[in-house]
């Protein structure tokens, strides 16, 4: 079973970021409060209790003091138990990393780490409107190395609007030269509700091309490749099969809880999120009550959800799932894809190749049932 918790506080907004978080710290101590009664009021959501994963999201997770995180892993330890190798990861902003934090993350028990470091390039963490600097990116690396964190990963972000691709391939050489056990790469889309979404609107940024970002997407598989680090998940790339355990889970379609305001929670037969207020979130929680909607799962919706999370990974789409689910020819459905170089069937499995990956979602999409 796994366990997720959004710390919603940020220094600053990125302004690519649609995920709920606010700038104002004054509630945190009234939020951290309200993240451990939460995990009393859903103690019971998972029915196995025993955890393979922790995973404080965010937000910035990095913003809180080591008594906070302290103070929600005891609240956990009283209604879980963990796998003797249970991963525990914290998100972390570069400019919040100190020795002394690290050291109380260690003794914590926190034994992974993923690093937003986004890029290596001030200009764009300027633009991205990040709070910190390349310094800061480098000194955060090779602080957690020194402080014994092997297991972490770097986060970078590609398709950021540049003259050419030197940035990027930059960007990428600097990380790959670390000794990392995992590397984040996802290509800047812009949402609307965000600072980028307005300014789109208003033709104030330019996003850049389909072909631009895949040729820095190419650049990305053949330079992981010829240093030995695995995609197993289109953003995703690891050393030595350290894959992230705990996203692993959510492509696997494993059962999962969510703790903290817009966290989602899935049973494997319905999922639910909460409020996404933190004013709302605390109210009620101090009131006894878990304030969120739910979704009853349909046939069709997880033979979907299968499709859209599998093909993402190295293991692929399970065809005998989706034909446990929904009674139906699906190989025909997936055969022009398969005619186009898109997919690959590997036993029973399907698997996108190098130019499926590029329009992995389209192809998902297409292949939904309806």
């Amino acid at each position: 079973m796994h366990l997720y918790l959004h710390i919603p506080f940020c220094k600053q907004a990125c302004y690519y970021c649609d995920f709920h978080f606010s700038t104002n710290l004054k509630y945190k101590n009234d939020l951290v409060e309200a993240l451990i009664k939460e995990i009393v009021l859903q103690k019971n959501y998972l029915n196995d209790k025993r955890l393979q994963t922790i995973y404080f999201g965010g937000g910035t997770p990095s913003l809180l003091d080591r008594s906070d995180l302290e103070n929600i892993l005891d609240e956990i330890n009283k209604h879980y138990s963990l796998d003797q190798e249970a991963e525990i990861t914290l998100e972390a902003n570069p400019d919040d990393i100190t020795e002394g934090k690290l050291k109380d993350w260690r003794e914590l028990g926190i034994n992974r780490l993923s690093l937003g470091i986004q890029t290596f390039n001030d200009e764009q963490l300027v633009y991205l409107n990040r709070a910190h600097t390349s310094k800061h990116a480098i000194d955060c690396i090779k602080m957690s190395l020194a402080e014994g964190f092997n297991d972490f990963s770097i986060d970078l972000i590609y398709g950021i609007p540049s003259k050419s691709h030197d940035i990027w391939k930059k960007n990428l050489d600097t990380a790959l030269q670390f000794d990392f056990t995992h590397l984040s790469a996802y290509c800047l889309t812009i949402e609307e509700k965000t600072v980028f979404g307005a300014q789109l609107k208003k033709n104030q940024i330019k996003q850049v091309s389909e072909e631009f970002a895949a040729e820095q997407f190419n650049y990305l598989l053949d330079q992981t490749r010829s240093q030995g680090v695995e995609q197993y998940e289109i953003s995703n790339f690891s050393r030595d099969q350290h894959y992230a355990k705990h996203n692993t889970s959510y492509w696997q379609g494993e059962e999962y809880l969510g703790i903290g305001p817009s966290a989602h929670s899935f049973n494997g037969v319905s999922r639910q999120w909460n409020v996404a207020n933190n004013a709302k979130y605390i109210r009620s929680i101090n009131q006894g009550i878990v304030d969120f909607e739910l979704e009853e799962l349909t046939k069709v919706d997880i033979a979907n959800e299968l499709i859209m999370t599998g093909l993402r990974t190295k293991w692929g789409l399970d065809l005998a799932k989706i034909e446990d689910l929904i009674n139906s020819d699906f190989e025909k459905t997936t055969h022009f894809f398969e005619q186009e170089g898109d997919l690959l069937k590997d036993g029973n499995r399907l698997v996108l190749t190098d130019k499926g990956k590029l329009i992995a979602d389209g192809i998902a999409s297409d292949l939904f049932f309806t």
